[in-house]
């Protein structure tokens, strides 16, 4: 999933208010969808925490001051030579095929597609003002970029890197989600969520969401979206586009559903994680973690929860079973976004011009990986075949 707080607050948008300016620092990973180029290594090399034989995974890094993409090879924990992207790469999105990855451009109205193969950026794409979020379609057919400034979504055909009619959806939209079988996009923006098929490119009627929607997620099974609002999350009925009751968690700001579906945990500004069930779309006992507030990432095999903090500069996991936190693992400072390898066998974190691996296993903390000013986003690519956990 992806959330991306740093441009959904602390800023006042008409009806749109954020409290705390803590907010603006914080982005979740884009999860992507493909493998790295770079040589096979032995996970007995020094530095790795990869299954043995199996080809690296490569996690692209995305520096918003340096202007940047850097490749970071999560067997060896080396980054490989920076990409330039443009003025305020944001966020980004890889192809299902794993062939080309989508870096926006706040600071401009462009879009900048990466040759995987070769790590090259190609000719930019002119879309809307201020795009941030992105997503890929499963088929891999289209891209879907939110231009804030310009309340649209620009679809662009991922075989010609061309962008089509843009596609007018409510004020300063700020999150994408897509339905697993790729028939519908949900566009999180000021006024609700607009549904938009992608059959069509045609908006639906708006949902009201409540005040403030921050982000969304869908589950697996395609049947709900949850979109965080100040006071909660809201579940939308996929088959119906109706929303449901608030799951009330007061100062929400992400949320993360497991793997097999049955439970969303909010991370919320008071130092609360709120589990809830998705079956009944009830709240269960709320989970203390420090002070702070921080995007939250769940490993594959549903067991741990990880939030990071970027007001303490720690990360605090949570055993999922128990639904305790652990004792939170400090790293460098403002941990930002996070991700989880394929595997589930390290998440990294940003920090101010670092990421830094954590091994699930142990706890243990690698040498902070040096990238680009300001990182705001990371896409990990898929493990080998034969290599996930």
């Amino acid at each position: 999933m992806t959330v991306h707080p740093r441009h959904s607050a602390p800023i006042v948008r008409g009806a749109l208010t954020v409290a705390t300016a803590t907010l603006a620092a914080f982005v979740v990973a884009a999860c992507g969808t493909t493998a790295g180029p770079d040589r096979v290594v032995s996970a007995n090399s020094a530095g790795s925490h990869g299954a043995a034989g199996c080809r690296p995974v490569i996690a692209y890094v995305v520096s918003f001051s340096s202007g940047t993409v850097t490749p970071v090879n999560t067997v060896t924990d080396r980054a490989l030579r920076p990409i330039r992207v443009g003025r305020n790469p944001d966020m980004i999105a890889i192809a299902p095929d794993g062939r080309t990855a989508y870096v926006t451009d706040s600071g401009t109205h462009l879009v900048t597609p990466i040759r995987i193969r070769t790590n090259t950026a190609g000719r930019p794409i002119t879309v809307g003002r201020r795009p941030i979020p992105i997503v890929v379609t499963p088929d891999g057919t289209t891209a879907y970029v939110a231009n804030e400034q310009s309340a649209t979504v620009t679809p662009i055909d991922t075989a010609t890197d061309r962008p089509g009619p843009p596609i007018k959806v409510g004020r300063y939209p700020v999150r994408l989600a897509i339905t697993p079988d790729g028939r519908t996009l949900y566009v999180v923006h000021e006024d609700g969520v607009t549904p938009i098929s992608t059959a069509t490119d045609r908006p639906g009627r708006p949902i009201r969401v409540g005040r403030a929607p921050l982000n969304i997620v869908i589950t697996r099974n395609g049947k709900t979206a949850y979109v965080v609002n100040t006071g909660g999350v809201v579940p939308i009925d996929i088959a119906t586009n109706r929303a449901g009751p608030l799951i009330r968690a007061p100062g929400a700001f992400d949320v993360a559903i497991t793997p097999d579906g049955s439970t969303g945990y909010v991370a919320t500004v008071g130092g609360e994680v709120i589990p809830f069930r998705t079956a009944t779309d009830t709240a269960l006992t709320p989970i203390h973690v420090p002070v702070g507030i921080g995007p939250i990432a769940i490993t594959p095999n549903g067991r741990t929860a990880y939030i990071a903090d970027a007001v303490t500069g720690q990360v605090t996991p949570i055993d999922l079973a128990t639904g305790t936190a652990e004792s939170p693992i400090s790293v460098p400072r403002s941990p930002g976004a996070i991700a989880i390898t394929p595997d589930g066998s390290a998440v990294y974190v940003s920090g101010q011009h670092s990421v830094t691996a954590i091994l699930t296993s142990t706890g243990t903390v690698l040498p902070p990986v040096r990238v680009g000013s300001s990182p705001v986003a990371i896409a990990m690519g898929p493990a080998a075949p034969g290599c996930r956990a």
